[in-house]
């Protein structure tokens, strides 16, 4: 991103950009800041925007050769094209020989990296991965973002946010900006704000549930199966998140039996540092077998149902009995 960013801000740009990557916030963001350094606001005459699978290569080649209309630049944006996992070649073989006045722009899900039209991106322009953030790059923006709006949040709570929204940008910043909003006036941001304001996703109900569970509070867990369920949450998505969330605990424990810290559990399961500290709450109401056999109920459970043994609303009820009882 530094090199992405030092490009913009220099207005020295590459003839072609590609950016991909899970994390849909940023690659709008960067889009936006692209868009708004080449070409003047009100420009309208020498932006080309493409969008989906249906991208006429052919049609795309013409627009590039088309000069810009009194302006430095032509701005092609092209989205979700599906040119980078699929061949290609007549792509490939034109940004070479692009005009110097046209500037491409790739906004991708995914690619593959072996492909020709990805190595050609690479050699005569700026490809930059936007992925998922880790908690230290979050925690930093959320603090950045309250500092500029006068906002103080204590560690704890700052860790509940981000539990409540999970590390995905876009959500994070609809729920901080709900959050602000809500505490209009005040200079501190409190535990029962985050808990008031911000949408609980169906995996911290999940994880309420097996904290439940793990604590014997058998009707809590059903009780908060049976909400779900009101939500019109499927069963078997329910049973997924449980099964996923036992894997987690059990992981976590793995890791920790074998001596290691919670900033190496971190790194090792790919989870955040905060969700680590908390698994290893949860998971030590549990033994290293519970935890395993946990994850072969839900498989069993999930094996039953499909093969017409049990309905899914018992089945999921009957795993969180027997490990909440």
């Amino acid at each position: 991103m530094k090199n992405l960013n030092e490009d913009i801000k220099t207005g020295s740009f590459r003839p072609v950009y590609l950016l991909f990557g899970e994390e849909a916030y940023l690659k709008n963001m960067y889009k936006k800041k692209l868009k708004q350094a080449i070409l003047n606001p009100d420009d309208t005459m020498n932006l080309t925007v493409y969008q989906g699978k249906d991208c006429n290569v052919r049609q795309l080649i013409d627009q590039a050769e088309t000069m810009p209309f009194f302006a430095e630049h032509r701005l092609i944006l092209v989205e979700n094209s599906g040119f980078f996992k699929n061949a290609s070649p007549e792509l490939a073989e034109y940004i070479p020989q692009m005009p110097a006045e046209t500037i491409l722009v790739f906004v991708e899900d995914e690619v593959d990296k072996r492909g020709k039209l990805y190595k050609t991106v690479k050699n005569c322009g700026r490809i930059t991965e936007l992925a998922r953030q880790d908690e230290k790059t979050l925690i930093r923006w959320v603090l950045g973002t309250l500092k500029r709006e006068k906002k103080n949040i204590q560690q704890s709570t700052l860790e509940l946010f981000l539990s409540m929204t999970g590390n995905d940008m876009e959500n994070i910043a609809n729920e901080l900006e709900k959050l602000i909003c809500y505490t209009e006036g005040r200079s501190v941001i409190e535990r029962q704000d985050v808990e008031e304001i911000c949408t609980a996703r169906t995996e911290n109900k999940i994880f309420d549930m097996i904290h439940a569970v793990a604590e014997k509070r058998q009707k809590e867990a059903l009780d908060l199966y049976y909400d779900l369920l009101a939500q019109k949450e499927p069963p078997m998505r329910i049973l997924y998140l449980v099964a996923r969330q036992f894997n987690q605990l059990y992981a976590i424990k793995e890791q920790r039996n074998q001596g290691f810290d919670t900033a190496v559990i971190a790194q090792r399961t790919g989870l955040q540092a905060f969700i680590v500290r908390r698994g290893l709450v949860e998971a030590a109401h549990f033994t290293i077998e519970d935890l395993r056999q946990a994850v072969m109920d839900c498989v069993e459970a999930e094996t039953q149902v499909k093969t017409g043994v049990l309905g899914d609303k018992i089945a999921v009820e009957m795993v969180l009995v027997k490990y909440s009882r």
